[in-house]
């Protein structure tokens, strides 16, 4: 029995390191990753997932080894998500600050190279935003989450980006 339960947590140890390397490393990596997925983002993460299930479980490829994972994974998020909630200064450390990448319709350079954002990239999302010309634009921030609000008409016009998602027909028809 004692090597059952140390397996377990060795389990719920491994998945909770495992856990804030993969959050550091998103942090690292810029915040612009976590919303704008391209092909290669997306075969970037799901190969991460697969090269860290064996740090997480080890050997042990039962059902149990596998929910004691995925428990230890949900409940460090969950506490995690209560940290960022509850210290302001842990969640600016943790998700950055939103970035002004146009004011008063002029590139802010320095931001986008911060934010490892091209101006073909800039242009892509203004136009999803329905603006032709950076110079319509009165503010243009990459929010902590990774999409980029933009303002324009006098700042009387908002739009966000939304994150690619399947949204069902009734959610698209209220959006």
């Amino acid at each position: 029995m004692g090597i059952v339960n140390n397996t377990y947590v060795q389990i719920i140890f491994s998945s909770v390191v495992v856990y804030w390397f993969i959050v550091v490393a998103f942090r690292v990596m810029g915040k612009k990753e976590l919303s704008q997925l391209s092909v290669v983002d997306l075969v970037f993460i799901l190969l991460i997932s697969n090269a860290v299930q064996n740090a997480m479980v080890g050997s042990n490829a039962t059902l149990a080894g596998g929910l004691v994972a995925a428990g230890s994974l949900f409940l460090m998020n969950s506490i995690f998500k209560g940290l960022l909630y509850r210290f302001p200064q842990f969640n600016k450390i943790v998700q950055g600050t939103a970035l002004m990448l146009i004011y008063d319709g002029k590139l802010d350079i320095q931001n986008m190279e911060k934010a490892k954002i091209s101006v073909d990239e800039i242009m892509e999302v203004l136009r999803e935003h329905g603006v032709m010309k950076i110079e319509e634009v009165d503010l243009a921030v990459l929010e902590v989450d990774g999409n980029i609000s933009v303002l324009s008409d006098e700042f009387k016009q908002k739009t966000v980006r939304k994150r690619k998602s399947k949204l069902s027909s009734s959610q698209k028809e209220e959006n």
